[in-house]
């Protein structure tokens, strides 16, 4: 099952800084429509929010990252702004990967990349490759990404890989098929937007990560956002099945340079 556990399996390791954080990045398009702009400026502003996501994740010591960059559902919107969002995602990975590269922070890019254009994923692939040995932050992009996507292609590759089984397959059986294998379930969920859904995104990995949902949209994405979820994560018990009288009472402070300190002003 590879050196991450299920949480329907083990109780994981918790801490008052979630590991991995999950975001679906929503509300571009809306952001844009307010100021009177098209849709496209709206994406192209969240792509400086991702830098900030990424910068505050470091800063705050989270682990891993993923973002909801596009889904495979995404196919359905106007062709000139599916383009775009291509592009876009081509324009990224050409000017950011080296600062990422710089930085220490290993790149992931996760979903079907077969309907994708031979040299975007050319370009991912090197990407990954030259940031594959960095120490700090898993920044992982799913881009034509579906949770049910993910479950079947990893059964279909599980039962391929082991017919021996005969249909008598486990958690532990699937595991290491699944695209996000590398990291640890999500402690954190954020959807930005306003929207309080999860949108096909990481069904399976979803199974006891704590959901927060804000109105800010993705283009607003900032600080305060982001303690606010992280606030509101550290009020949760995590039981995972069990009893509040179970759960050990250690707060289990974090070193000093880790601990989040609330933004003032602003």
């Amino acid at each position: 099952m590879g050196r991450f556990s299920s949480s329907t399996l083990q109780i994981p390791e918790t801490s008052r800084v979630p590991r991995h954080v999950a975001i679906i990045m929503d509300g571009n398009g809306r952001w844009a429509k307010k100021r009177f702009l098209p849709r496209v400026a709206g994406h192209r502003r969240g792509l400086e929010a991702v830098r900030e996501a990424v910068r505050l994740s470091t800063q705050f010591g989270v682990q891993y990252l993923t973002l909801f960059a596009f889904s495979s559902e995404n196919w359905r919107r106007p062709p000139e702004e599916v383009s775009f969002l291509m592009n876009l995602f081509v324009y990224a990975l050409e000017k950011e990967v080296a600062e990422l590269h710089e930085n220490g922070i290993r790149l992931k890019v996760v979903g079907d990349l077969s309907p994708l254009d031979a040299s975007i994923v050319r370009l991912v692939r090197e990407s990954e490759a030259l940031t594959a040995d960095n120490p700090g932050l898993t920044l992982t992009i799913a881009a034509n990404y579906g949770g049910r996507w993910d479950i079947m292609q990893a059964v279909n590759r599980m039962t391929q890989a082991h017919p021996e089984k005969d249909g008598l397959y486990t958690e532990q059986d699937l595991a290491p098929w699944l695209a996000m294998r590398y990291a640890p379930e999500p402690d954190l969920f954020i959807r930005t937007g306003g929207e309080q859904r999860i949108s096909n995104f990481l069904l399976w990995q979803l199974a006891y990560t704590e959901l927060y949902f804000t109105d800010t949209l993705w283009p607003d994405f900032d600080a305060r956002t982001y303690l606010s979820a992280i606030h509101s994560y550290r009020k949760r018990e995590r039981r995972f099945g069990r009893t509040s009288e179970q759960l050990t009472q250690d707060p289990q402070e974090l070193p000093a340079e880790r601990t989040v300190v609330p933004v003032v002003g602003g």
